[in-house]
């Protein structure tokens, strides 16, 4: 059988280059040689060679994250070069990368989700209205980052100039929200036209972490994951329910992970990840694990679903 020819994309320019770099490792060791001729790509680095090399690329995985990888920017690229990839397209991409266009087009959709205001950087800010109008605690996070970086939880009026400092360090746009004290969950969906909502998994940080931030999600035994996760019957299928609804509303493709808590019976949508970690340990491999996918085998399944979704939108290229 000839050897698919893939191009694995990890690391680039994003605040979360190292974890990149790590998590694309990882999957190269975890695919099978016997089916994919694999060539590695630092878009940092790499851009001019895999533009070169685009005649000779059968697909592409994009193990990147945060801005200028999971936003639609190298999406747009590789669509150009008419590469097949997993996941989102340019337009999914960039809504979901945007946590205040996520949020607006979960409100459309009906994806509970905690009120809210944003700002944008230049805007008055009036410390005494906002906690007036959400009450304390809140959180306060730049509208485009991952992996909670640039994000605090506020308890007290005197800290949310700070925090609001902090969060414009990373973008220009800010969102402040109410927080919700909870379950911590998160499901998977995966799959083009007929979507498969994968086992559900209880997140529960360490006690040095008042919630799942960077440490939590990258250090080792920082966080016990249960999947699948210790809810009842009713409560897994509206969270299995809700994670294909939030893929929808945000006009996903492939696969994503939507995160949630789950208050006094209540779910709410934090945010949805068109490019979930991608180790073997990561929360997405984990509830796939569950779900009947090993690690290698949920690669495969992505790579397939790149190249079907390539063929059919193909379809308006002109040739």
């Amino acid at each position: 059988m000839k050897k698919i020819r893939l191009a694995l994309l990890s690391g680039g320019v994003s605040s979360e280059r190292e974890v990149s770099l790590s998590s694309g490792t990882q999957v190269f060791n975890a695919l099978d040689k016997d089916k994919y001729k694999i060539t590695r790509y630092d878009p940092k680095t790499d851009l001019p060679a895999l533009v070169m090399d685009a005649p000779d690329i059968d697909a592409a995985l994009i193990i990147l994250h945060g801005p200028f990888g999971e936003d639609g920017t190298v999406q747009g690229l590789l669509d150009l070069l008419d590469i097949p990839y997993q996941g989102a397209g340019v337009l999914g991409s960039a809504v979901a990368m945007n946590k205040l266009v996520s949020k607006r087009l979960y409100d459309g959709a009906k994806v509970p989700t905690p009120t809210y205001l944003s700002f944008f950087i230049k805007d008055e800010i009036k410390i005494t209205e906002v906690i007036g109008s959400l009450s304390l605690p809140l959180v306060v996070k730049p509208a485009c980052a991952g992996s909670s970086v640039g994000m605090t939880i506020v308890r007290e009026q005197k800290d949310l100039g700070a925090a609001i400092q902090l969060a414009f360090q990373h973008d220009d746009t800010l969102i402040i929200e109410t927080y919700i004290k909870g379950v911590e969950l998160t499901c998977g969906v995966i799959g083009n036209g007929t979507l498969e909502a994968l086992p559900v998994i209880e997140i529960i940080p360490g006690e040095s972490h008042e919630y799942f931030d960077y440490e939590a999600k990258y250090v080792a035994g920082e966080t016990e994951e249960i999947c699948p996760a210790r809810i009842d019957e009713q409560t897994r299928l509206k969270v299995q329910e809700l994670a294909i609804l939030a893929h929808k509303a945000l006009f996903l493709k492939g696969y994503s992970r939507t995160d949630m808590i789950l208050k006094d019976g209540e779910l709410s949508v934090l945010e949805t990840n068109t490019i979930p970690g991608m180790t073997a340990t990561s929360l997405f491999p984990q509830s796939a694990q569950v779900g009947g996918y090993s690690f290698s085998a949920l690669l495969d399944k992505l790579i397939q679903l790149a190249i079907e979704e390539n063929k059919r939108t193909n379809l308006r290229r002109v040739r």
